[in-house]
């Protein structure tokens, strides 16, 4: 009858009508490996290869296999290059739809992915996922080479250009190449003069995000490298390493003139002037030239006055770090260095070498008018105002002079009425 249209079985033949007889609600096709039900037969077939690993759809470009077809419609798309998804805001073009939507976030601003350990959010799945390995501590990714472990693909496959040596990053203005494209963005900084990275405490520019943050560290005082042999703390990981050294004993870099070696690169570079004579940087004020920079900006300080480094005991002020460093050891009473042969220690390096001339009998140092030798320079010096006639030392009293200070110092206690 007509009026049947109405009711249940209406609706059932209007749906037969519409998805051709078959009953959409139901999940009649029952996985046997993992249970899952479909509605379709179509899709259970589909899913079992899932199970089975059957991938029937080959891309006759590439010979990549794809479980479905549409899989493979899309792939087929990195090849033809086809982009058929549109933002409207922007008119960029995607060859996904997914791609299209997982953009759209940029305009919208969307971030519907929320990070349960710190709250942080994510517009895409995927970077909540990469973002989770840093709680986690997982690094999925491994070198076959050098068995090192990355939390991304990508850093995976830039690293493996340390083994392969390639640099696909060419700089049009040197011809410099680089095996990561941030590291080609950096160095055109050095032809362009940028220094987009300001500090806001001193307004020091810098041309890299990680030289600025390392700067900060010298106004908030942070060292988060510490030593474990001694515990003393650094603020980069290369200070610590190369701090390491003093432990190990590690001394890498060798001069090829005469098979010195030295714990830091820098130090081998300025050794070479010793051999080279080189002194390239020269004072304006007096004409001086030094072999190094660092020993031109502490000549400097001869003429400026400047002595920026403040002993916090008795507020005594020098021009050098390592000055300081030795005088406070008059307060702390520390002699780091000792002899092997009797124990003795010594604050200063210089004063262990000198006293180490008492048990080898060494003589190093020659009067060139007579030939006598000293184990000291100082004795050296004082023995040369016998040549020279010199008195460098004078009594406020009476005037007279005198070619050493313990003499003076004697010649003081007749003033006194201690004559001994």
């Amino acid at each position: 009858m007509a009026s049947s249209g109405t009711g249940s079985d209406g609706v059932e033949n209007s749906l037969e009508g519409e998805f051709g007889g078959r009953d959409v609600t139901a999940k009649r096709y029952k996985c046997e490996e993992c249970s899952k039900q479909f509605s379709q037969l179509g899709n259970l077939k589909t899913h079992m290869q899932t199970h089975t690993g059957e991938k029937p759809y080959m891309c006759e470009e590439c010979s990549k296999q794809f479980t479905r077809l549409n899989h493979l419609k899309r792939h087929m798309r990195t090849h033809t290059g086809e982009k058929p998804y549109r933002c409207e805001e922007c008119s960029k073009q995607f060859s996904l739809l997914h791609h299209l939507k997982t953009h759209m976030r940029t305009h919208t601003g969307e971030k519907p992915y929320w990070c349960e350990e710190c709250s942080k959010q994510f517009s895409q799945l995927g970077d909540l996922r990469k973002h989770m390995r840093t709680h986690t501590g997982e690094k999925p990714y491994r070198c076959e080479e050098c068995n090192k472990q990355f939390t991304r693909l990508g850093n995976l496959k830039t690293h493996m250009r340390t083994h392969t040596g390639i640099k696909p990053h060419k700089c049009e203005e040197c011809s410099r190449q680089f095996s990561h494209l941030n590291h080609l963005k950096t160095h055109m900084r050095t032809h362009t003069g940028e220094k987009p990275y300001k500090c806001e405490e001193c307004s020091k520019q810098f041309n890299r995000l990680g030289e600025l943050k390392i700067h900060m560290r010298t106004h908030t005082g942070e060292k988060p490298y510490k030593c474990e042999k001694c515990s003393k703390q650094f603020t980069t990981t290369g200070t610590l390493k190369q701090h390491m050294r003093t432990h190990t004993g590690e001394k890498q870099f060798r001069c090829e003139e005469c098979g010195k070696q030295f714990s830091l690169l820098h130090h081998l570079k300025k050794h070479m002037h010793t051999h080279t004579g080189e002194k390239p940087y020269k004072c304006e004020e007096c004409s001086k030239q030094f072999g190094h920079l660092s020993d031109l900006k502490t000549h400097m300080r001869t003429h400026t006055g400047e002595k920026p480094y403040r002993c916090e005991e008795c507020s005594k002020q020098f021009t050098r770090l390592d000055v300081m460093k030795t005088h406070m050891r008059t307060h702390t009473g520390e002699k780091p260095y000792r002899c092997e042969e009797c124990g003795k220690q010594f604050s200063l390096l210089h004063h262990l070498k000198k006293h180490m001339h008492t048990h080898t009998g060494e003589k190093p140092y020659r009067c060139e008018e007579c030939s006598k030798q000293f184990s000291q320079l100082s004795s050296l010096k004082t023995h040369m105002r016998t040549h020279t006639g010199e008195k460098p030392y004078r009594c406020e009293e009476c005037c007279r002079q005198f070619s050493q200070l313990s003499s003076l110092k004697t010649h003081m206690r007749t003033h006194k009425g201690h004559r001994s």
